[in-house]
């Protein structure tokens, strides 16, 4: 089992260092085909990429931020994150249609 960050930001990188967050490979794109039943993935997914993790008996954790309009599309440091309430939280997806 692996668990793996999906973030191609600085920022977050050094934030889960921080924040004793054990990962065993930091991903800048996640290739769904190397996701296996008891992974774990970290990340702020699509939520179609997230279902498809989910449907793979996969756990995923999503990093949340409580993010001002101002700051979208901006590099954000460990003390952005912090200031913006970085946390994770684990959420079950599903595809309900085609």
């Amino acid at each position: 089992m692996t668990t793996y960050f999906v973030t191609r930001h600085p920022g977050a990188i050094v934030w889960a260092q921080q924040s004793g967050i054990s990962v065993d490979q930091q991903l800048a794109h996640l290739d769904i085909e190397q996701i296996h039943p008891g992974d774990t993935v970290i990340g702020s997914l699509p939520v179609n990429l997230a279902a498809e993790v989910c449907a793979k008996q996969a756990l995923y954790i999503h990093l949340i931020l409580e993010l001002p309009f101002a700051w979208r599309g901006k590099e954000l440091g460990v003390e952005d994150m912090n200031r913006f309430g970085a946390k994770l939280q684990q959420y079950e997806v599903q595809k309900v249609s085609q």
